[in-house]
């Protein structure tokens, strides 16, 4: 078990979704998470300095500290903790700063992750807004406007898949669950039929599902062992004879879903946080 740093000026999002990505390259490896956000002065630098170095008496090993401040005196400042210092922006600033012959601004602040004057945060909220109106096949249904509709059974990772396709890269998903009449019919519901082109399916193991909805409504014939595999099965058979995409995302992060639904659909990032 190891204390694991993560020391911004601003939320700390970047260092940690970078911090993450690097440790889980190292399978078996036990971590407490630590964010420390918002260090704005030498001062605060100072703070973190002594919480760092608490941490790592009272647990005989130093943390690991995952850094993106800018400013070049915090970062010195923090480098003195007791724990491995690993700097994101020293690691690239420099070797840019070379190549574009040009200084780095080095302000804090310049990823605008929600600045309502950005254009890219305004893409990202209307995305958002339109996966929660169509999600489900429910509200408004605008599948017209939706650059993908995903489809699957229900606990198939649909919702959130949308969400984080809207919020990360503004795009605009909408998500239509397969009904047992659906599952029952094997043809696709109408509403989707003029919408073949953007659908793309979303299938898991059974066993898997299974968890998932039993977590949701223990005991239930929704949850049994038996509706499940009808359930996951049939919806497989109607994808394929169907001919439309889809991906096992049992063993997939919702990141990774993301990035093969968009690949795999030609789908531009509109916006990237």
């Amino acid at each position: 078990m190891r204390t694991i740093c993560f020391v911004s000026d601003r939320t700390g999002v970047t260092a940690e979704t970078m911090g993450h990505s690097l440790l889980s390259q190292f399978e078996g490896l036990q971590f407490r998470s630590v964010t420390m956000p918002f260090v704005s002065s030498v001062e605060q630098a100072k703070g973190v300095v002594r919480r760092i170095n608490t941490i790592a008496e009272e647990e005989g090993a130093r943390p690991i500290i995952f850094c993106t401040l800018v400013d070049d005196q915090m970062r010195a400042t923090v480098k003195q903790a007791n724990g491995l210092f690993l700097d994101f922006f020293a690691a690239f600033l420099g070797p840019l700063e070379t190549e574009l012959q040009m200084e780095s601004a080095h302000a804090s602040g310049r990823a605008l992750h929600g600045s309502s004057s950005d254009p890219t945060y305004t893409a990202r909220i209307n995305a958002v807004n339109f996966a929660l109106a169509n999600d489900d096949g429910a509200g408004q249904r605008n599948y017209r406007s939706a650059e993908v509709i995903l489809i699957g059974v229900s606990r198939s990772s649909k919702t959130p898949t949308s969400l984080y396709m809207a919020l990360q890269y503004g795009i605009f998903a909408a998500n239509y669950p397969l009904a047992e009449e659906d599952l029952e019919s094997g043809a696709l519901p109408s509403v989707l039929l003029p919408y073949r082109n953007k659908l793309y399916g979303l299938t898991i193991k059974p066993d898997r599902l299974q968890q998932i909805r039993s977590e949701r409504r223990p005991g239930s014939r929704y949850a049994s062992a038996q509706q499940v595999q009808y359930e996951v099965r049939t919806a497989h058979t109607m994808l394929e004879r169907l001919n439309v995409p889809f991906l096992d995302v049992t063993d997939c992060s919702i990141e990774e879903i993301a990035s093969r639904i968009l690949d795999h659909m030609g789908l531009d990032r509109h916006a990237r946080m």
